[in-house]
């Protein structure tokens, strides 16, 4: 049997994920598939020829992007180069839109079939970019279920195949578990501190959340901080921060492990991103602080860029401020205090609080991998491509 190629580009760790298990649900129904493109280390694990490793696209802001142009330009010029001399069968954008959707464009114009894993949030900001995903993609696989009556009213084919973490994890966390993995006693409470996946947001928010949760184990008696993050990288910048403004503060930090520190929590203080969506996966109230570079946050309010009215994709499943947004000055300990006290104050607000959770969490289970595979797997067909 002939190998069939297939370009795929992914930019971060919830691409990664969403990419590694697309790929082995195409490899379990066509073996001959082969895979090449920018990758992290689950879709390394998946057997991808990687060109470039993940980390090289992975930057956030309208302004932080600026310093980096030069190279992802060139990046994407090499990449699609490559692919000008060898074409790939189909293409698979996982996320990264502002560099996935020109990679599309210009591989559809020549005659690949295009797919686009994860909507941009065109729904929520830059609206008029659903032009340009249009143009790019044949085949746009969403996560959400809220997504694809907007998608479809701009003519763009949509497919929602659910989050694959909803099937992942569990519709009740085991807590007990997670706390004896960490080594944490099951009647100590538990804060779990998620400043970010990505080097900046760990340097914006390590000060003020490592701040927070040391005046919390100030006032709660035995409280137990976890921090986990996703890489040495942002556990070294983490800990030169707390060395720096919370020398004093006692925490447990960890590397790769924050559903079990979400699951040993009893409260959590994150970023903005998918973590918020793993934490309503985990049932566990969350308040949620965000800070960008100052000039971003300046255009995108000047702009009126945002279109939504929550910023954490927990809320807008929930369609409620469940958890409480502290955003850029508000970001700060004065203001991530309270609604952490109340939490932690509150058994009943919390219980509410796990109860939407779960529904939500009912609702978005399927089976993701092979809901995505099928979808790609039919667009082939379609084009003749098997």
């Amino acid at each position: 049997m002939q190998p069939l190629r297939i370009g795929i580009i992914a930019a971060e760790p919830s691409g990664d994920l969403l990419a590694a298990g697309l790929m082995r649900a195409l490899k379990a129904e066509m073996p001959q598939l082969q895979f090449e493109g920018v990758a992290g280390p689950l879709m390394m694990n998946e057997g991808i020829d990687q060109w470039e490793p993940m980390d090289s696209l992975s930057v956030m802001g309208l302004f932080e992007v600026l310093h980096h142009l030069p190279r992802l330009l060139r990046l994407r010029g090499q990449i699609l180069a490559r692919w000008r001399d060898t074409p790939p069968a189909l293409f698979i954008g996982v996320d990264a839109p502002d560099f996935n959707l020109t990679v599309e464009t210009r591989l559809r114009e020549r005659g690949i079939p295009t797919v686009h894993y994860v909507s941009p949030t065109v729904w929520a900001w830059r609206t008029s970019r659903v032009k340009t995903i249009r143009r790019a993609v044949d085949l746009l696989l969403t996560i959400f279920p809220f997504e694809n009556a907007f998608l479809e009213s701009h003519q763009v084919s949509a497919h929602y195949v659910g989050h694959p973490l909803a099937g992942e994890m569990p519709l009740r966390p085991d807590r007990a578990g997670a706390r004896e993995r960490l080594g944490i006693p099951g009647d100590a409470p538990v804060l779990a501190v998620l400043p970010g996946s990505r080097s900046g947001e760990v340097g914006r928010l390590a000060r003020p959340f490592l701040q927070t949760a040391q005046v919390l184990q100030r006032e709660i008696d035995g409280l137990r901080v976890v921090v986990p993050l996703v890489n040495d990288r942002t556990r070294d910048l983490l800990m030169a921060e707390r060395q720096r403004y919370t020398p004093s503060l006692n925490a447990q930090v960890v590397v790769g492990d924050a559903r079990n520190a979400m699951a040993a929590g009893d409260v959590v203080l994150t970023a903005s991103g998918t973590a918020t969506l793993e934490g309503l996966l985990s049932k566990r109230p969350m308040v949620v602080g965000y800070k960008v570079q100052a000039a971003t946050y300046w255009l995108a309010r000047l702009l009126k860029l945002v279109k939504v009215p929550h910023v954490a994709m927990a809320n807008l499943l929930a369609d409620e401020r469940l958890a409480p947004e502290l955003i850029q000055h508000d970001c700060e300990p004065e203001h991530l205090l309270p609604p952490l006290r109340r939490f932690f104050q509150d058994d009943a607000l919390r219980e509410r609080i796990a109860a939407r959770y779960t529904e939500i969490h009912q609702s978005m289970r399927s089976d993701t991998n092979r809901e995505a595979a099928a979808a790609v797997i039919a667009l082939m067909k379609e084009r003749g491509i098997v």
